[in-house]
């Protein structure tokens, strides 16, 4: 029998972090990069903690259902949300 796999809940994607901005907000989709402002400066791993803080109400998700994979130290950042898929993503950027 061939069983088939359930489709993957968990997305990665790309975020440029724009750090020191006059507000947060998430800009939205550039290519396959998501663009975000956080007011916080890039010091002792703030500016990663707002933009978590924001993704997590921007999205509607937990903020421990966001992790950083790499670039804790960089603006561009890979990332993965468990328990989103990329249509639910898109859906949520849209409205």
């Amino acid at each position: 029998m061939n069983k088939r796999r359930p489709p993957a809940k968990d997305i990665t994607l790309k975020v440029k972090v724009t750090p020191r901005s006059s507000m947060s907000k998430i800009v939205g989709l550039e290519g396959d990069t998501l663009r975000v402002r956080v007011a916080s400066p890039p010091v002792d791993g703030s500016a990663n903690q707002d933009m978590i803080k924001l993704l997590s109400r921007g999205l509607g998700v937990r903020k421990d259902r966001i992790e950083i994979l790499s670039g804790q130290r960089s603006r561009l950042k890979t990332i993965r949300i468990h328990g989103m898929t990329k249509d639910e993503l898109f859906l949520v950027l849209n409205k």
